[in-house]
């Protein structure tokens, strides 16, 4: 059970810096601005995918917060890695960046996995 507890925190905490607090930070830079761009959506776009980011890494690193919010919080992040992946596939072709939402996407599916274990 220690073993399992570990490595969910340990993924959900990598989850949370990379899809709460970096987009937090650094969101309105001319490089974030720059990218979202690129991939052809409106610059309100970012805004709202980084609040929406930030809202889901909150629900799931919180305790206090219900299952069913987690639940829906896992699957909004998920959604938002593929639509990564798909997005720069689309516009720049399977280049180093590429997969790199995947990636991720692999480490929220840790998160999500132990998190059931743990919780039964």
């Amino acid at each position: 059970m220690k073993k399992n507890k570990i490595i969910f925190w340990v993924a959900t905490a990598i989850i949370f810096l990379w899809e709460g607090v970096m987009p937090a930070l650094t969101s309105q830079t001319d490089l974030a601005k720059e990218g979202i761009s690129h991939l052809g959506y409106p610059a309100y776009f970012g805004i709202m995918l980084t609040v929406y980011k930030v809202l889901g890494s909150l629900a799931i690193i919180l305790p206090i917060v219900p299952a069913r919010i987690k639940e829906w919080a896992y699957a909004g992040l998920s959604f938002s890695l593929i639509s990564a992946f798909i997005s720069h596939w689309a516009v720049d072709g399977f280049n180093a960046q590429t997969p790199f939402p995947l990636a991720i996407l692999a480490i929220l599916m840790v998160s999500y996995t132990y998190y059931h274990k743990i919780e039964a």
